[in-house]
């Protein structure tokens, strides 16, 4: 009883109890389903805010832990229902529970059809996403992880753009193909370390064997993040997917491959960690470069804002394999960073689709003249998404190019410099192509007769982005309460990767 109701489980499961009120409200009563779903994800927020207060920010271990027998196979085969977190977790399931209200919220004009199932697959989706977060069982971490590739795919499916089957597969049989070397190695871990506890495994996977497990479990991660050349799936879903499903994916879904590589690639395979975080890092500032260059030339808004994200993911790789504190926390820092700006962008483009039907960038200009709100929130996000001091994106990626500047353990002193040299080059581009995007879009003469009547953002489409806003002000100006949170889990994580390179030596 005392697993069923810790706060944990209520902020994981929670979304379920509305799920089962949505069964018994009737598919024509829309604005019913659509307050039973915001009000539900409102108040697995509250129940996540409530899991903070409980949080100690000076302990560097796994706290608020569940721990209960659940499936005994056999004498040797135990797996339990391990939950607990830290701080670097605790912030992405309060992203997730943060953004999944705004992501429904934004929904409740553009989803006019089987808007019940649409709900229900949402909050599923919230299930999933905190469940991997949480876990700390790996058989439970596999399937909260498989699990929350379902409600993606339907969503992509059902309410996705034209070609949204094409681009629904594609999603699901990539995500799916990197998870089997992932499910064989966790086989393997439980098979030889004798426990499938990721705290128990902790300091007892053989060196020996660490390679070729941390390359079986980065496959999986690896094309969630995506890194490149793994990305090919991501622009499609992103065009395909609805608005608040471009939200998620891009705000949550794609942070549970950078976690799962903080949590287990660098947490369970140290010496493996320092061995591959040269590679790593070379593909991270490839990303990070053909991200920016390939943004520049779209004629979809939408893709442009998708194509944007393989390059802020490769600043977010960049920081985790600088393998040392200011890298690893402004990693963490930029997942938030990641899903505050670009989550308001998609939702920014969703907003004019619903008005134009149209994503193409030469189908506007000159909007700011016709929709000043618009424009004015629009700017804000864009310079947050590129980097301006003063917002959140500059003091995420500032910490993560300190770290890639002293990072000793991804190709010594000479390469880690070049490495930070290099990805300096994407901020500068980032800039190109979001100003370029933005005055295409804002400025100029409105030259196309179809947006001279357009109405600026209503009351609901104001409460969705300012929430984003203000924490995206709060991170840029003062930033610590966020370090503070995760600073004592990274400093342990750190330590273990230091021990590795000593007996790498």
């Amino acid at each position: 009883m005392n697993v069923l109701f810790a706060t944990l489980t209520l902020v994981t499961f929670f979304p379920v109890l509305g799920v089962l009120a949505l069964l018994f409200v009737p598919e024509e009563q829309k604005d019913t389903l659509r307050w039973t779903a915001v009000v539900t994800s409102v108040i697995t927020f509250i129940l996540s805010l409530v899991m903070l207060a409980q949080f100690n920010p000076a302990d560097p271990g796994m706290q608020l832990v569940i721990r209960a027998p659940w499936i005994n196979i056999g004498s040797t085969w135990n797996i339990d229902f391990h939950m607990g977190i830290d701080g670097a977790s605790l912030l992405l399931v309060l992203l997730t529970t943060f953004l999944t209200p705004i992501a429904i919220f934004s929904s409740w004009t553009a989803i006019g059809e089987r808007v019940k199932e649409y709900m229900i697959f949402f909050l599923l989706l919230e299930v999933g996403m905190v469940g991997v977060f949480v876990s700390l069982d790996l058989f439970l971490f596999y399937v909260f992880w498989e699990f929350s590739l379902v409600p993606m795919y339907f969503l992509i499916g059902i309410w996705g753009g034209q070609n949204r089957m094409y681009a629904a597969i594609k999603f699901f049989l990539y995500t799916m193909a990197g998870s089997i070397l992932m499910l064989l190695a966790i086989l393997w871990l439980g098979t030889n370390v004798g426990t499938f506890s990721y705290t128990d495994m902790l300091g007892k996977v053989p060196a020996a064997a660490q390679g070729l497990l941390f390359v079986a479990f980065a496959a999986a991660f690896a094309i969630k993040v995506p890194v490149w050349p793994l990305h090919s799936w991501l622009p499609d879903a992103h065009v395909e997917a609805p608005t608040a499903g471009s939200v998620i994916l891009a705000g949550v879904l794609l942070k549970l491959g950078t976690y799962g590589f903080l949590r287990f690639n660098l947490g369970l395979f140290p010496e493996a960690a320092r061995q591959y975080a040269p590679a790593i890092a070379v593909l991270a500032v490839i990303g990070i470069i053909y991200g920016a260059i390939v943004s520049y030339p779209q004629k979809d808004v939408k893709k442009l804002v998708a194509y944007s994200s393989v390059s802020h993911l490769g600043f977010v790789m960049l920081g985790l394999f600088a393998l040392n504190a200011q890298g690893i926390q402004g990693a963490v820092l930029q997942m938030i960073n990641h899903g505050l700006s670009t989550g308001a962008l998609f939702l920014i483009v969703g907003m004019i689709y619903e008005r134009r039907h149209t994503r193409e960038l030469a189908q506007f200009g000159g909007l700011w003249k016709v929709m000043p709100l618009y424009g004015t929130l629009t700017l804000i996000v864009t310079l947050s998404s590129m980097g301006l001091p003063g917002l959140n994106g500059f003091v995420g990626e500032f910490a993560i190019l300190l770290g890639a500047w002293g990072a000793g353990g991804a190709g010594g002193s000479y390469g880690s410099v070049l490495y930070a040299a290099f990805a300096s080059l994407g901020v500068i581009l980032a800039a190109v192509y979001m100003l370029w995007m933005f005055q295409r879009m804002f400025l100029g003469k409105v030259e196309n007769s179809a947006n001279e009547g357009l109405k600026d953002l209503n009351w609901r489409e104001v409460t969705v982005l300012v929430p984003l806003l203000i924490v995206i002000f709060w991170i840029g100006l003062y930033p610590a309460p966020f370090f503070h949170l995760m600073a004592p889990s990274v400093g342990k994580l750190v330590s273990a990767l230091q021990t590795a390179a000593v007996a790498l030596r």
